[in-house]
C-alpha cells in the first residue's frame, strides 16, 4: 500500500489529536480543577478545619464544598482556555510527536522506545510552549472561590492579566520553565511507555479485547507519567495561581518554589493534587492515546 504524502499525514494527525484533546477535557475538567486547588493550599490537609469553606482535606471534601459555596457549575470553571488550547494543543503534540521521531532514530531502522521517549519529550516542549498562556488564564480562573455567576469571565481574566503584568514572565508566560518540565517530564514517559509497549505486546483479534489492550497500557501510561511529573506541576500551580500576600511575590523560578514547597511543607507537599491528578490522567491519558489511536486508523482509512 502506497505510503499517503506528508501533508495529508499531518493532517490525521492534527484532527487526530484535537479530536483526543477535546474529548479528554470535556470528560475529566472537574478532576484538573480539583488537583489545582489542592496545589495551591498552602495548609496541610491534617490543618484543614471542618468548617472552613476555603481550604479542603481531600478530593471528596473539596468537591462537596464547591457545590455548597459556588455551585454545580463551578466544577468546569476554567474550561473555555483549555478548551480553546485543546485541539491545537493536542494538535502540535501528536503532530510533532510523529515528525521528531525521525530525528531520534540513531541509525536503527525501526523507532526504539529510546526514540519514542526522546520524540515524546521534544513533542511536550512544543506543546508547552503553545498552551503556557491559557494555562495562566486557567489556574486564574480556578483559584477563584466565588460563585460561578460572580466570577469574572475568561476574557476580562485574559484581559486584566495582560493589562497588569503584560506577557513577560509575571503576565502570561508566568511558569513557563515549571511547564516546560511538566510537560516534557510527562510525555516522555507517556509517550514513549504507551508506543513501546503497544509495539511489543501483541495486537488482539477481538476488537473489543484489543480496545482494553490499548485503554489499559494508555492508563499505566498517563498514571504512571502523573507520577513522575507532579513536583513541577506543583510547582507552576505556585507560581501561575495567586501569591499568599498580595503585592509580594513568593514563588518564582521553578527549583526555588519546590525548594521552598519542600522547606515549609515537607515533601508530601510536592505530591500536593497527586490523586485527582491520577484520577484524571490515568483514565484521561487513556482516552486520550485510543481517541487518536482509533481516529487516525479512521481517517487514514478515509482520505
Amino acid at each position: 500500500m502506497k505510503e499517503a504524502p506528508i501533508w495529508k499525514q499531518a493532517l490525521v494527525q492534527i484532527a487526530s489529536g484535537g479530536s483526543a484533546g477535546f474529548v479528554e477535557i470535556c470528560i475529566m475538567h472537574p478532576l484538573d480543577l480539583v488537583k489545582t486547588r489542592l496545589q495551591l493550599q498552602g495548609v496541610p490537609r491534617h490543618q484543614v478545619i471542618k468548617k472552613d469553606m476555603t481550604s479542603y482535606s481531600g478530593i471528596i471534601d473539596c468537591f462537596r464544598k464547591m457545590y455548597v459555596t459556588e455551585g454545580p457549575t463551578s466544577f468546569w470553571k476554567g474550561i473555555l482556555p483549555p478548551i480553546i488550547a485543546e485541539t491545537p494543543k493536542r494538535a502540535i503534540k501528536f503532530c510533532s510527536f510523529e515528525q521528531y521521531k525521525q530525528f531520534f532514530m540513531f541509525g536503527s531502522p525501526t523507532a526504539t522506545p529510546l526514540t519514542f521517549s526522546l520524540a515524546g519529550l521534544a513533542a511536550g516542549f512544543t506543546e508547552a510552549v503553545v498552551v503556557n498562556p491559557f494555562e495562566v488564564v486557567k489556574v486564574t480562573m480556578q483559584a477563584n472561590k466565588k460563585k460561578s455567576i460572580e466570577a469574572p469571565s475568561t476574557w476580562l481574566v485574559t484581559r486584566n492579566i495582560i493589562k497588569e503584568n503584560g506577557w513577560g514572565s509575571r503576565g502570561l508566560s508566568k511558569g513557563i520553565t515549571a511547564t516546560l518540565m511538566r510537560n516534557g517530564v510527562f510525555n516522555c514517559f507517556y509517550l514513549g511507555f504507551y508506543n513501546s509497549v503497544k509495539n511489543v505486546v501483541p495486537p488482539m483479534a477481538d476488537p473489543v479485547h484489543e480496545f482494553g489492550r490499548k485503554v489499559l497500557i494508555g492508563f499505566v501510561s498517563g498514571t504512571v507519567a502523573s507520577c513522575l511529573n507532579i513536583p513541577f506541576d506543583v510547582a507552576k500551580s505556585r507560581i501561575q495561581g495567586p501569591q499568599p500576600v498580595e503585592g509580594e511575590i513568593k514563588y518564582s523560578g521553578t527549583l526555588r518554589t519546590m525548594e521552598m514547597v519542600y522547606r515549609e511543607e515537607g515533601m508530601l507537599a510536592l505530591y500536593k493534587g497527586l490523586l485527582p491528578k491520577i484520577l484524571r490522567l490515568g483514565p484521561g491519558g487513556a482516552i486520550m492515546l485510543v481517541v487518536y489511536d482509533y481516529m487516525s486508523e479512521f481517517l487514514s482509512e478515509q482520505f
